[in-house]
């Protein structure tokens, strides 16, 4: 599955992905071979495993094009998007921040598309045998997953020289071209969209200044963008790779239930001992794996945090802010501008204020100076 959706293509999602992929995986049992899966987002690899998404009818206009509701929905105000879904589906907006627009369209597509709650159709995975808290059972028997994993200073460091590679191997060039072919008009229109298709891909909002101004500007300003670009890559790459580790960690190390496949750690730090620490390790895994055998080597065990809860929500009276998780709502109000508040409050009042209840109803908090940065990624099912 590679170069096989046109770049043009906005509304290609996991649904899709996860349709294609599973009917390539079934083919391969078919053959009595094994199925590989290599790579890459971790959400779309938990779709092929668990059964955590929920299928909506594609509509159709008059002209017969498919018209993705989700997208449409994402174009009205997300404070508007909100209170709807409340109406429709209380439970699931408790669990979303107004500003997460593009999950709560998606909870709202889903209720217009199948007449059923976003929140109804969680729970019906969840009840099915094997369910858990995350989503349903899972979808193919006995399945093995290897973790690549290395230290972080060690994976920073190889992010950087990838860029680097890729830079010297001609990013630029195809970026330009990508640019002038796809792009060019609509910057010029003003309608340009780093939030869906490939556009949103790290790569191409990183280099939009440069591209859009190459030629416009003097040589030490394009000097200066190009170099703004290339760091911004890096640092998006790297804390992309911090997000996709604690998606091993969050969502398959420490998940609920039963249904959980073993979880086999391989230590890539050291290159040089690849084929002791890694290939021979995972080559006696699979074989111990096709012959019915239990490995000598042990998974990886990580105790899951049943009191911990990711979806809570709190509204802090004293900041004018939505904080989704405990964990979040934990750390707001450890924050230096919770403190700020509170050390405010008590100048200009005398009274010792209250930090905020968690229990209150959501109210709509627009652009105060509430960004609704901390809320967390809320993605099982979406």
């Amino acid at each position: 599955m590679i170069s096989f959706v046109d770049p043009l293509v906005t509304n290609y999602t996991v649904v899709d992905f996860r349709n294609k992929a599973t009917a390539l995986i079934e083919d391969i049992f078919a053959r009595d071979k094994i199925p590989i899966v290599v790579g890459g987002t971790n959400y779309y690899i938990e779709s092929l495993l668990w059964k955590v998404l929920v299928n909506t009818k594609p509509q159709k206009a008059d002209t017969e094009k498919v018209v993705d509701r989700k997208v449409e929905l994402e174009k009205e105000d997300g404070c508007v998007l909100h209170q709807r879904l409340r109406q429709v589906d209380p439970e699931m907006a408790a669990k979303l921040h107004p500003h997460d627009k593009r999950k709560v369209a998606r909870s709202l597509q889903v209720f217009e598309e199948t007449g059923i709650s976003h929140s109804e159709f969680l729970h019906r995975q969840h009840a099915e045998e094997g369910g858990g808290p995350l989503g349903g059972p899972l979808k193919f028997p006995n399945p093995c997953i290897l973790w690549l994993h290395a230290d972080q200073a060690v994976l920073d460091e190889r992010l950087d020289k990838r860029v680097d590679d890729m830079l010297a191997a001609g990013l630029l060039e195809e970026l330009r071209s990508f640019h002038r072919r796809y792009n060019q008009k609509k910057v010029a229109e003003n309608s340009q969209d780093y939030q869906h298709g490939i556009f949103q891909s790290i790569g191409f909002k990183e280099f939009h200044e440069y591209l859009t101004t190459e030629g416009k500007c003097t040589p030490e300003t394009g000097s200066q963008l190009l170099k703004k670009g290339i760091e911004a890559l890096k640092q998006v790459t790297k804390r992309y790779a911090r997000k996709q580790n604690r998606w091993v960690k969050n969502r398959f190390l420490s998940r609920p239930g039963s249904s959980v496949p073993p979880i086999y750690g391989l230590e890539v730090s050291d290159v040089s001992k690849w084929e002791e620490s890694v290939l021979e390790p995972a080559l006696e895994i699979v074989r111990s794996f096709i012959q019915g055998h239990k490995p000598a080597v042990a998974p990886i065990k990580m105790l899951c945090s049943e009191t911990e809860n990711k979806r809570s929500y709190h509204m802090c009276d004293l900041c004018g802010r939505i904080i989704i998780g405990d964990r979040e709502w934990a750390a707001h109000l450890k924050s230096k501008s919770h403190g700020y508040q509170l050390k405010k409050r008590r100048l200009d009042s005398g009274a010792v204020p209250t930090s905020g209840s968690p229990n209150v109803s959501w109210e709509c908090v627009r652009e105060n100076g509430s960004s609704g940065q901390n809320d967390p990624e809320l993605t099982a099912g979406l």
